[in-house]
């Protein structure tokens, strides 16, 4: 158990331009020590590693993004070549010059390392780094800083199969150390108090040793195949309607359109107010493409509900939307 954990802005940094010497102008504004664990916001290494485009911020996430995750007009997000899923694949134009973008570090973890490297050979201390962003979470309202880059620290504390206060055996326990340093430096950090370094002491047995950066904050990342949400509600059930093929020849499905797209060969939709009639020369089609189109109403937040009619006819009906 830890006996006590304290957290110290370090004030006073310059603006960081392009080359500067983040190991220096963060060794001059604190006494480190072995064992202290130094949180930087992403903001200031992109900034050092001149990592500013020019254009729009729209043309910046499409250039680093991978994949759309969900979107909703203009916001969208999406997942970086990092691996992060974010809000607008990281991207800032705040404290910028008009008409320019910040971007996230190439590899934030490799930038960790440098820094870690640097301050262990200038001033002779084994620190532990982590870099931070602020992100979103699925079904939590807010915005909390998360770990995109880490060396020299254990990003995971591996609990599983140790025994609780009550000899209960933890079975999926695993904190993530890097996110809730992190999150504890924004408390001293702040978003608007121009305090981009923060240093935690009282974690010596999180930092690692001299030589050892650990995985770095890339072990946080789940990867796709383990996700149970890799796409937005609205995103999934538009994937799931269109992966679901009609049989083999002329009535194959077409996902160039979301609604023209449930159009089967012999299927009609007349879309009215508040109505969507599904009509076809066969009863199956016609149930099949309800559905489908139920499907997407509902991911779009409506309420629903599908009712056969006269023939081979079928009426979705949706009401006022819910979010």
């Amino acid at each position: 158990m830890r006996k006590q954990l304290e957290i110290f802005p370090v004030t006073g940094l310059p603006e960081v331009a392009a080359g500067a010497d983040l190991a220096a102008l963060i060794a001059d504004g604190t006494d480190l020590r072995d064992g202290d664990v130094v949180s930087v916001t992403s903001k200031i290494v992109s900034k050092a590693e001149g990592r500013l485009t020019y254009g729009t911020r729209q043309e910046a996430v499409d250039a680093e993004l991978v994949r759309v995750v969900a979107q909703r007009g203009d916001t969208r997000i999406v997942q970086t070549r990092h691996g992060l899923v974010m809000a607008a694949a990281g991207t800032d134009t705040s404290n910028t010059a008009p008409g320019t973008v910040l971007l996230l570090p190439v590899d934030p973890d490799a930038s960790a390392r440098s820094l870690r490297v640097a301050l262990k050979e200038r001033y002779d201390v084994n620190v532990g780094i982590v870099i931070t962003d602020t992100l979103g979470r699925p079904w939590r309202n807010g915005q909390t800083d998360l770990a995109i880059g880490a060396a020299g620290v254990r990003v995971v504390e591996d609990l599983r199969g140790t025994t609780d206060s009550h000899g209960n055996v933890l079975a999926v326990t695993e904190p993530a150390l890097a996110d809730e340093i992190a999150s504890a430096s924004e408390l001293v950090k702040g978003k608007a108090d121009g305090v981009p370094v923060a240093v935690l002491r009282g974690l010596e047995d999180v930092v690692l040793p001299v030589g050892s950066d650990g995985p770095g904050a890339r072990a946080l990342v789940r990867d796709a195949e383990f996700d149970m949400f890799s796409l937005g509600t609205r995103e999934a059930a538009r994937a799931a309607v269109l992966s679901r093929q009609a049989p083999a020849g002329p009535r194959g499905l077409d996902p160039s359109e979301v609604f023209a797209g449930l159009a089967l060969d012999g299927v009609s939709l007349e879309v009215g107010d508040g109505v969507v009639t599904v009509s076809a020369d066969e009863g199956v089609l016609v149930g099949m493409v309800a559905e489908r189109v139920a499907v997407l109403l509902h991911a779009e937040g409506y309420g629903v509900a599908v009712r056969p009619g006269p023939g081979s006819a079928a009426t979705v009906t949706f009401g006022s939307r819910s979010k």
